[in-house]
C-alpha cells in the first residue's frame, strides 16, 4: 500500500514533492471544560517521548521537533490536531525503540498505558489516521517558523483519488506562481475516512487571507500555468473529486 501511495505522488514545485515518511494524525474533542486538562497531559508526555528519543526519530535520524500540536480556531469540529512522527511502521515498532519508550515511561513513572488510562476521561472523541507525508526536517521547519495553519482533509470520490492528489500538486503549483506558501501534502496509510489532508503554513489570518489582494489578472495567470482553465475554476474542478472535505484554521499549541 506504501509503494502504491509514493507512485501516485505527482511531482510539482513546493517545499516538498516526496511523501516518504510515516506520521501518526490524532484528532481530539476534549470533554466539555477538560481542553486545558488534555493540553497539559500532552505536554507532560513531550517530555517521556523525549527522554525515549523519539523527538529525534530515534538515533537522531530525524530532523527533531514534534509531535506538532494544533489548537482549532475555527472550522471542524476537534479541538487538537497532534501530528506524531514515526519515520516507518518498522521503524517505530522495532525493539529497540520500544524499549526506549517503555524505558522512558518507567523513569518516568508514566507508562503509556498509565498515560492514556489519566488522559481517557478528559476526551469524548478521537480519531488516528496514519499517513505518509513529507521529510520530517521539512515538517519541523515549517512548524518551527509558522504559528497559524490550513488544515483542509478530503475524502476522494472513488475512482478519483489519484487525479485528488494531482489537484492538489497542482494547486501548490497555482501558488507558487504567485509567491504563495504551499501546503504540505499527507496521504492515507491506515486508520480514518480521509484519504489525504493538507497543511498550510502563516504567520496569522492576514498572511493566509493576503492571496485576496493579488490582482485577478495573476490569478488567472498562474491558474492556467498550473494546468487549471482558470482561476474561477480551481474550486469547482476540486469539488469534482470529493465527497467531502473539512476545513480547519488552527493555531500552534506551544
Amino acid at each position: 500500500m506504501i509503494a502504491l501511495l509514493l507512485a501516485l505522488t505527482v511531482a510539482a514545485p513546493g517545499p516538498d514533492t516526496t511523501n516518504t515518511y510515516l506520521y501518526r494524525a490524532l484528532l481530539i474533542r476534549a470533554a466539555p471544560g477538560s481542553l486545558v486538562e488534555v493540553i497539559a497531559l500532552y505536554k507532560e508526555r513531550l517530555t517521556v517521548l523525549a527522554a525515549a528519543d523519539e523527538e529525534g526519530r530515534g538515533g537522531g535520524r530525524g530532523g527533531g521537533g514534534g509531535p506538532f500540536i494544533m489548537r482549532h480556531s475555527q472550522g471542524d469540529q476537534w479541538d487538537l490536531f497532534l501530528l506524531f512522527p514515526m519515520e516507518s511502521f518498522e521503524s517505530y515498532y522495532s525493539p529497540e525503540r520500544i524499549e526506549r519508550r517503555a524505558a522512558a515511561g518507567l523513569e518516568a513513572k508514566q507508562s503509556e498505558e498509565d498515560f492514556q488510562r489519566t488522559l481517557g476521561p478528559h476526551i469524548a472523541w478521537r480519531e488516528e489516521t496514519f499517513v505518509m507525508g513529507p521529510p520530517l526536517e521539512v515538517v519541523s521547519r515549517h512548524f518551527k517558523e509558522k504559528s497559524y495553519y490550513h488544515v483542509e482533509m478530503f475524502v476522494a470520490v472513488p475512482g478519483k483519488r489519484a487525479e485528488l492528489l494531482e489537484q492538489r500538486n497542482m494547486e501548490n503549483a497555482f501558488y507558487a506562481h504567485l509567491g504563495r506558501p504551499q501546503n504540505l501534502i499527507f496521504t492515507r496509510v491506515a486508520g480514518g475516512a480521509w484519504d489525504m489532508f493538507t497543511l498550510g503554513f502563516y504567520d496569522d489570518l492576514a498572511d493566509f487571507a493576503a492571496i485576496s489582494n493579488i490582482p485577478d489578472a495573476e490569478q488567472e495567470a498562474a491558474a492556467l500555468a498550473a494546468g487549471f482553465q482558470g482561476s474561477g475554476q480551481i474550486g469547482f474542478y476540486l469539488r469534482t473529486l470529493m465527497q467531502w472535505h473539512h476545513d480547519t484554521l488552527a493555531r500552534a499549541v506551544r
